[in-house]
């Protein structure tokens, strides 16, 4: 079962690009762009499992440098 997630980050002020390029370095992460709003950066990721996803967040997204916090919105299937 694969799990789709889009990925809503906050980023410390003037790193959104650097951030959304970090990101898009990672296995899973399908797209990352810098976005206008109440987020900076949204990405779409995939995992193989719910465990993956959670490590995939906590483990690796979350530990990227200037990212201020996340929230993930787990798509239906």
């Amino acid at each position: 079962m694969v799990v789709k997630a889009y990925v809503f980050i906050v980023t410390k002020p003037g790193t959104s690009i650097d951030v959304s390029n970090e990101i898009k370095k990672i296995r899973g992460v399908h797209s990352a762009d810098p976005i206008y709003g109440r987020f900076d950066v949204v990405a779409t990721v995939e995992a193989e499992s719910p465990e993956e996803l959670t490590r995939l967040l906590y483990e690796v997204i979350e530990k990227i440098p200037n990212i201020v916090r996340t929230e993930t919105s787990i798509v239906l299937q």
